[in-house]
This record gives structure tokens, C-alpha cells and sequence, in this order.
């Protein structure tokens, strides 16, 4: 069975993704592991020589009681939606939320992490700020990100971004095998700038290759290449975009821009990132 890594604050942004995490773990048969971090301050040890132990035990314990009673939230909201029958395993660590995560993701041989993020929280910056490339690098398994304001909805039309390059055809095969699963429709995507090296041949050997496959491939001139992805999530009602993790950089734009204000709340999708092999 696949193992999907779960880390929640408990946040509102946190709990949407919960929603996205169970029916995810019901498209590709896997079990949830919750992963809730928490950082024990710093104290000098001089100053309070006596009850020392008992201030990071009185800490522990209070993380502790607020886990126990948020779980059987998250439980209830698995019997609403009918999927209880989800095994949910559960993580309580202390430390690092990155370094935590990535324990867990090697200890638990985990498949995929699944998070939420409201675009302005410290859950933006796992993949946006300073700590993407250690993150992204580190966790060799793909990352479903989850906006707060992206309501679940069934997945028909997942989106992925291409370059035509070699190494690009195994991740679309892993995205075709999810797409199976959920019956859904692959929009393959490729934007031709004016100083494109992508040969017509190769695009129609792409289509040869993957024609007893479930994807279109669409080829769309233009050097706005942000604007026409963003156009293409719009009007190809894509409901989840696949990028790979040599498209970081325009990740990162993207989620600055479409799962900000500045957009319509309709391009507000989940964005899988994959990595190369």
C-alpha cells in the first residue's frame, strides 16, 4: 500500500488539504500519516536549575493534548465524506517541520506529501522561500500543494507542463497511471517561445509514442510563457496542474501570482510537482 505523508498545523489551510488528502489516498489506494511538528523553546538551564525537566515535560504534554483532541476532527471529517475505511497513522515530533519531514519521508517510505498553504504562512516558504531547494531536493517524492481557498472537486483535466525532453516522458507515464484512476483527461502543455529548440519531429514522435493514451497534446506560440500556462489552467478547466522540478523557478512565479489575490479564485488549483528521474 502507498503512504501519503500528511503535516498539519490544524490550520484552516491545513484542514482544506485534508479533504484533498483523503480523497487523493482513495484515488491511488494509500494510507495517511499525520505529521504535526512543534518546536520546544530555548531556555538557560542556569536560570531555572530545578524545574528544568519539567518545563519541556509541561510542553510536550500540552502539544500532545492538543493533538489528541484534534485527530478525531479530522476523523469526522473522513466518516463525512464516507472514507473512513482510510488507515491514519499518526507523527508527533518535536524540531524542525523540514527536517522532521524529510526523517519522516525516508523512515516511512512515504510516496507522496500532500500539504496546504494560504500563499502568506510559514507553509508557503516549504516551497516558495529560502528552504525550497534543500526541500524539493531532499524529498525525492512528489508534492501535492494544496491552496486554502481550492475547494475538492473530482479530478477530470490534469495539466502538465512540458519541454519535450526525454526524462519528461516518465513522469507524464506516472501521471497517465494516475489520470487512470480517476478517469481523467491529461492536457500535455508545451509553449513555444520564438527561440524554441523543439523540433516538429519530436512532438510528433511524442504523439506516436502516447497515442493509445488518454492525453492531448497542445502546442501554443507565445513568449508570455506564465500568462498562457495561466490561461491554459483557466480555459482547459484544468483542476490540477503537474509540474516538474526543473520548472521550480516558474513554480514559484505562479504561486505568487495565481494563488494570490491578483488572480480569480477559479485558477486557485492544487500544483503536483514531480521530480526527474
Amino acid at each position: 500500500m502507498k503512504k501519503i505523508l500528511f503535516p498539519t498545523d490544524f490550520s484552516e489551510a491545513a484542514t482544506n488539504a485534508f479533504v484533498h488528502a483523503l480523497e487523493f489516498a482513495k484515488i491511488v489506494k494509500a494510507e495517511l500519516i499525520l505529521l504535526h511538528t512543534f518546536e520546544i523553546p530555548v531556555y538557560d538551564s542556569q536560570f531555572f536549575p530545578e524545574n528544568y525537566a519539567s518545563i519541556y515535560s509541561s510542553i510536550e504534554l500540552a502539544k500532545f493534548e492538543m493533538f489528541k483532541d484534534e485527530i478525531p476532527k479530522l476523523r469526522a471529517i473522513a466518516a463525512e465524506r464516507k472514507l473512513e475505511d482510510i488507515v491514519i497513522k499518526h507523527r508527533l515530533m518535536d524540531g524542525d517541520l523540514i527536517y522532521n519531514l524529510k526523517n519522516a519521508v525516508e523512515e516511512d517510505h512515504i510516496d507522496f506529501v500532500i500539504m496546504g498553504t494560504t500563499g502568506v504562512s510559514d507553509w508557503t516558504k516549504f516551497f516558495t522561500g529560502s528552504n525550497t531547494n534543500s526541500v524539493i531536493s531532499g524529498v525525492n517524492v512528489p508534492v501535492l500543494c494544496i491552496p486554502v481557498d481550492a475547494e475538492y472537486k473530482k479530478i477530470r483535466t490534469i495539466g502538465f507542463t512540458t519541454r519535450y525532453r526525454e526524462k519528461d516522458k516518465d513522469v507524464l507515464r506516472k501521471i497517465l497511471k494516475i489520470a487512470k484512476k480517476t478517469e481523467a483527461k491529461v492536457k500535455s502543455l508545451y509553449v513555444r517561445t520564438s527561440n524554441s529548440d523543439v523540433s516538429d519531429v519530436v512532438m510528433k514522435e511524442w504523439e506516436k509514442e502516447f497515442a493509445g493514451e488518454n492525453v492531448e497534446f497542445l502546442v501554443l506560440p507565445s513568449d508570455e510563457v506564465k500568462e498562457t500556462i495561466l490561461d491554459f489552467i483557466l480555459y482547459k478547466d484544468v483542476d490540477i496542474l503537474t509540474t516538474i522540478t526543473h520548472k521550480r523557478s516558474f513554480f514559484e512565479s505562479i504561486f505568487e501570482t495565481s494563488f494570490s489575490k491578483k488572480i480569480t479564485k477559479e485558477v486557485s488549483i492544487p500544483v503536483l510537482i514531480m521530480h526527474e528521474n
